[in-house]
């Protein structure tokens, strides 16, 4: 049986419930309506003893789900309409609902997987990549931040490299998403088709995925992790910046282009997304997406967000102006109110 709704498909197939992403022009970006057909689709699958798991996959032979719909945002906000955090509220609600999930849930990131596609996969107990797997968090390079869990996740990432990513938005293929915990299981993508199709017929799925199992070599992040384990310690991003731009030897030119990264990003942001992998340890899932919606409800009365968006996607630019310019400039008690308080109006 399938069901089709807007740019996602519904399908139970044996004992799985499959949702099948399907707007490969945008690549599977997220709308409201995606959104919200496929929560209400796992709620009715979670009452259903037919349907013993659900697989998340995606039509696209690129990506799996490249985010959200940002610039639809950008253009309400923009434009003054009402309702500008309803999409991040319903996604969020997704996010939890992934987190929880009362069935083994399973993703098939067979390709590109960042901002809200991390929040479709990065709960899921079963994240399976391939050698087409790109992850990436890139929200500090719009004015925004690491939402849809990712204060719960990047925060338990191994030694700093939540911080690391957080910070620079940097892009990992299988074996770094392995080592950081991203992925749970590793599979070529040649196999993805065949994998499905055990799923489906499958009681449970772990042995399957046992079964379809590739080694993806080792992590290249490996050979960093010393220096970024060493350069990304404590809570001043302005610090970490400096420690980048002073750091010499074999890591040097390495680290003095991640500050030259970190730089061109919005400093705000930056900011956010540090204290975020800072606090996440100490809190609940719940309690970092509820985080996260105050973040977003300040981010949104703000200019960066709107100002990165128009330099990246609307005039493609790549020349955004940040209020203010530089990470030395950012005033405690701002970046401490985006976690304490929701804006009036928010």
């Amino acid at each position: 049986m399938t069901q089709h709704s807007i740019d996602v498909r519904f399908e139970v197939r044996g004992r799985a419930g499959v949702i099948t992403m399907d707007r490969p022009k945008a690549l599977n970006a997220l709308t409201l309506p995606m959104v919200r057909a496929i929560d209400a689709q796992l709620a009715d699958w979670a009452a259903d003893p037919s349907v013993a798991h659900v697989v998340l996959t995606s039509a696209s032979e690129k990506a799996f789900c490249a985010g959200g719909d940002i610039r639809r945002i950008h253009d309400m906000g923009r434009a003054g309409e009402p309702g500008l955090t309803d999409f991040f509220h319903d996604e969020y609600r997704l996010n939890r609902r992934i987190h929880r999930y009362e069935k083994p849930f399973i993703s098939l990131i067979d390709g590109i997987c960042m901002g809200g596609g991390v929040g479709l996969s990065a709960h899921a107990p079963y994240r399976v990549g391939s050698e087409k797997t790109l992850f990436a968090m890139p929200e500090v390079s719009i004015g925004f931040f690491p939402d849809v869990g990712g204060t719960h996740m990047l925060s338990r990432m191994p030694g700093e490299t939540g911080a690391f990513l957080a910070m620079t938005g940097g892009r990992l293929k299988w074996a770094d998403c392995l080592h950081v915990g991203f992925l749970s299981h590793t599979v070529e993508s040649a196999r993805m088709g065949e994998l499905l199709a055990a799923l489906c017929e499958a009681e449970t799925p772990a042995a399957v995925l046992d079964g379809f199992r590739a080694d993806p070599g080792a992590p290249p992040l490996v050979l960093r992790r010393e220096a970024i384990d060493r350069l990304f310690v404590g809570d001043d991003a302005a610090a970490i910046l400096a420690r980048l731009e002073r750091e010499e030897g074999p890591d040097g030119d390495w680290a003095k282009a991640l500050a030259a990264e970190i730089s061109a990003k919005s400093p705000t942001s930056v900011a956010i997304a540090l204290r975020q992998v800072r606090i996440g340890g100490s809190l609940s899932f719940e309690d970092g997406m509820r985080t996260e919606f105050r973040i977003v409800s300040r981010i949104l009365k703000g200019s960066d967000f709107y100002e990165g968006v128009r330099a990246v996607l609307v005039d493609r630019d790549n020349r955004p102006v940040w209020r203010p310019a530089r990470l030395a400039d950012l005033a405690e008690a701002e970046i401490a109110a985006h976690f304490t308080t929701v804006p009036e109006g928010g």
